[in-house]
């Protein structure tokens, strides 16, 4: 039955009977070949129905819609355990799970998460957020389980874009020496690692899954085991022939029994292959090539652009009327991702010794122009952000003027590296930390929420913090500049809209900014804020008649505006967008009590909590920290 393929996204509901007809995988494990087929076309019609709908990650859902059938057909979840790396891939998954009417608010305020929860089902055995965590996760499940006497199977999915990962070899290099029932599926869907082999591989790899294959293979081990030196020669022969038409090779020689590639698309061919492989004991690994995007035309042309969408409008019945004298359109504001991409091409025309380093963020962090015009000074690492800073550190070592652009929340990765590496050597690196404070609908993986507290304990270390597009420049320019570990944090997104200056000047590292001065009443308050929170900052500022200082710098606070708003105001509020919890507004108290300054002072920022997903606009309210929130917490302190 070929597959049935899209060439847009439906914006009505799709008819999907046989998907319907159920709520858990149970009943779709009693249909036959020709019911698999239909329910993976329904399948996919959904899923594009539903992003479409609600937005999020669409590509590498459509790719595992056969896999995501079979595996729930194969084994028995959830007393079987699948666990899938990252999460973007998840969607299909989620829909067979009994959450289909719900894929509709998924990512939204109260909705369904992004990525696998425990909390959301027993059928999200792991929750992820953060690549390549699958099979460490796995691994301990199976062995859990054995030590229970447990006779469940346990399953890994992970894509080749994850398998780039350290911390996934360091799981392939541990499962394959342990005793323990583990299957690893490999989902590569053509970004990275072998290439596709055609038929002859796809005929061989259900062949080495077929049960007499398999038969054959464990009793000629126990027949050439009487034999000296037989058992060995027949290992390595069909070791070689293996690795003559796949990358067998590398995962047989880490103890694992290899299996493909195969067709990941080929339904009934997928569905066999993990029945056989079920029942298999010890490390098995499943190699299966997929398309990023399958079945929507569209996506498999830009399997990049596809990624994920956000979500589409309907069709409005009445087209608006054009009116009469519109005004000229408002440029479009640039975001902070953009601000930095030019700033790394213009900065890297003016000193040959910068280099940018991304873990396969190129797009996400808006280094594509840099990677086209200087293509030998671009170095995108892979998924390895510990690799990443500590590449950071031996160019830095040898002159070089490494610029590491990543997230905030993967930083945490290389955490201990920015501290032995870098910090610790006193190395001239330059971080670019993006998606810093509430990110929106990815969730708690997602939000960077913690870097201001995990970096302001590092010695030597300095953190900025720009409140709009132009700080930000100047910032990076003053990072660069500096002669140790440095970094600048910026949100997700577009600014205030601030005139971006050409040129490359540095800001004073250390010198706050007042932008307002009290009057009246106000002189008793002072916001201090930090970041993103000067734009409500500025709001309140106005509302109370307070002073607004916009500090620029975390580390190292500006000593005298601290200590002279103390002295000036009987409330200084501290604003961030990060956790409290040893951020910017603890550094502020831990300077007054240094001083011996007695002030009354108000830390608002992040919860002491994992915060949820859903538009900044709504976290931020739900935190307190937007306009009307601030105000009214400095009012219930000083009514």
């Amino acid at each position: 039955m070929p597959m049935k393929l899209f060439d847009e996204i439906p914006r009505e509901r799709p008819a999907t009977p046989l998907l319907d007809s159920f709520d858990h995988p149970a009943t779709l494990r009693a249909m036959n070949a020709t019911q698999l087929a239909q329910l993976a076309d329904e399948l996919r019609a959904y899923l594009l129905y539903s992003v479409g709908v609600s937005g999020g990650h669409f590509g590498a859902g459509l790719g595992v819609v056969e896999l995501s059938v079979a595996l729930h057909h194969a084994f028995d979840t959830p007393e079987d355990r699948l666990v899938w790396d990252v999460g973007h891939q998840a969607y299909p998954h989620k829909i067979l799970t009994g959450r289909r009417e719900a894929m509709t608010s998924i990512r939204q305020h109260g909705g369904l998460a992004a990525f696998p929860r425990r909390e959301e089902s027993a059928y999200d055995t792991f929750g992820v957020g953060h690549s390549s965590t699958s099979i460490s996760a796995a691994l301990g499940m199976a062995l859990a389980a054995k030590a229970r006497g447990d006779k469940r199977r346990v399953c890994a999915v992970i894509g080749d874009g994850a398998l780039t990962a350290g911390m996934a070899f360091e799981a392939l290099a541990h499962a394959g020496h342990v005793d323990a029932n583990l299957l690893v599926v490999l989902n590569d869907n053509e970004m990275s690692i072998s290439e596709n082999v055609g038929g002859i591989a796809n005929y061989l790899g259900r062949m080495m899954a077929s049960t007499p294959y398999l038969k054959m293979r464990q009793e000629g081990k126990k027949v050439l085991s009487r034999l000296p030196g037989a058992l060995e020669l027949a290992r390595r022969t069909e070791e070689h022939m293996k690795g003559m038409v796949s990358p067998a090779t590398l995962f047989e020689e880490m103890g694992f029994n290899y299996v493909g590639p195969i067709d990941g698309h080929d339904l009934d061919a997928l569905t066999q292959t993990l029945r056989n492989l079920r029942d298999m004991p010890g490390p098995q690994f499943l190699h299966i090539k997929t398309r990023k995007g399958k079945g929507f035309l569209p996506a498999e042309a830009d399997p990049i652009g596809y990624h994920a969408i956000t979500k589409l409008e309907k069709p409005s019945a009445k087209p608006t009327p054009a009116p009469l004298n519109p005004a000229p359109p408002k440029p479009a504001k640039k975001k902070y991702c953009n601000v930095f991409g030019d700033w790394l091409c213009d900065m890297a025309a003016e000193d040959e010794r910068l280099v940018g380093i991304t873990p396969a963020m190129r797009e996400g962090s808006d280094l594509i122009r840099f990677s086209k015009t200087y293509p030998t000074r671009y170095f995108d690492v892979a998924i390895a952000e510990q690799h990443a800073v500590t590449l950071a550190a031996g160019m830095a070592c040898e002159g070089m003027k490494p610029v590491v652009a990543i997230y905030s929340t993967f930083l945490q990765r290389g955490y201990d590296q920015l501290i032995h590496d870098v910090a610790v050597q006193k190395l001239d690196v330059t971080f670019a930390i993006d998606r810093a404070g509430l990110v929106g609908e990815d969730g708690p993986t997602h939000h960077g929420s913690l870097d201001l507290s995990y970096l302001r304990c590092v010695p030597d270390m300095v953190i900025l913090a720009p409140a709009d597009e132009a700080e930000c420049r100047a910032m990076l320019s003053a990072a660069y500049h500096h002669p140790g570990p440095a970094a600048v944090r910026y949100p997700r997104g577009t600014g205030p809209g601030a005139s971006i200056p050409e040129h490359l000047e540095p800001l004073a590292i250390g010198k706050a900014e007042v932008r307002r001065h009290a009057d009246g009443e106000g002189m008793r308050i002072a916001l201090l804020a930090f970041g993103s929170l000067n734009g409500p900052a500025a709001e309140v500022a106005e509302r109370l008649g307070a002073t607004h200082i916009n500090m620029r710098s975390i580390k190292p606070l500006d000593r005298d505006a601290v200590l002279h708003a103390a002295d000036e105001h009987d409330l200084l509020v501290t604003l961030e967008e990060n956790v409290v919890a040893g951020g910017a507004g603890s550094a502020v108290n831990e300077l007054l009590q240094a001083e011996g300054v007695q002030s009354e002072v108000l830390n608002l920022g992040l919860p002491d909590a994992f915060v949820e997903h859903g538009t900044p606009e709504e976290l931020l309210h739900d935190c307190g920290l937007d306009a009307e929130g601030i105000e009214a917490a400095i009012r219930k302190r000083l009514p």
